[in-house]
């Protein structure tokens, strides 16, 4: 009865590990930028562009400052205009800038994106196999599919945290915040960006916790298998 239950549960956690991934990387909401300033040709108007990106699309579109903004939230995910531009995020090596910028700097973006694919890639197949495996394992069938699984499953955890970890480094170290803002202070007064990470940044570590306990408890169960049947 507990076997069934740690097994019922191990499922369960890795199919919300494996629905969190999805929605996570599928979306284009890791970062939310806000751009205010007044610029060249403008009379007391500042301007807003408002950028939310993910690994695949980045999107940008223009508002006015109001005193009575609507709810931050709801102004990015529920009432955004339909004349938005967007393009592929693997085209612009930089969060959410525009702009030229030093071809070094350039270059090591370019690598952080690089390894940051290679490591989803490595987890999309460490999950879907872990999946495969545990299905196979169903009921009691061999200990070994078990913890393979279990493992699949870990690592696929892992892998995914490596990402996190360089979409953080790349966004905090990479970016030269400093120096995007005195380029655009040339042309616009009163320049300040505001960075935030989105919902899609948020559910990954959360898919992250679920595929690792979903490991954990399928090495146990394949371990008691192993000791017991």
């Amino acid at each position: 009865m507990r076997l069934n239950i740690a097994i019922f549960f191990g499922a369960l956690f890795g199919a919300l590990g494996v629905l969190l991934f999805l929605v996570a990387f599928g979306s284009d909401y890791w970062l939310l930028v806000t751009e205010v300033g007044k610029c060249s040709g403008e009379q007391n108007i500042e301007n807003v562009t408002f950028h939310h990106e993910g690994f695949f699309w980045r999107c940008w579109f223009n508002g006015i400052a109001e005193e009575n903004q609507p709810d931050l939230w709801k102004f990015w995910y529920g009432n955004q205009p339909a004349s938005k531009t967007c393009t592929h995020a693997y085209l612009s090596p930089y969060p959410f800038m525009r702009g030229e910028h030093n071809a070094t700097a350039y270059d090591s973006a370019v690598v952080y994106r690089g390894f940051w694919a290679v490591f989803m890639l490595l987890g999309v197949v460490a999950v879907v196999t872990a999946s495969f495996l545990i299905i196979c394992a169903a009921p009691f069938a061999s200990h070994i599919l078990y913890k393979a699984g279990g493992s699949s499953y870990i690592a696929a955890g892992i892998l995914f945290s490596l990402v996190v970890i360089l979409y953080v480094i790349w966004v905090q170290a990479v970016a030269d915040m400093e120096s995007y803002t005195n380029m655009r202070m040339k042309d616009c007064l009163d320049f300040t960006p505001s960075v935030l990470y989105g919902w899609s940044f948020f559910l990954a570590p959360a898919g992250v916790f679920f595929s690792l306990l979903s490991g954990l408890l399928f090495l146990v169960v394949g371990r008691h298998i192993q000791l017991h049947h």
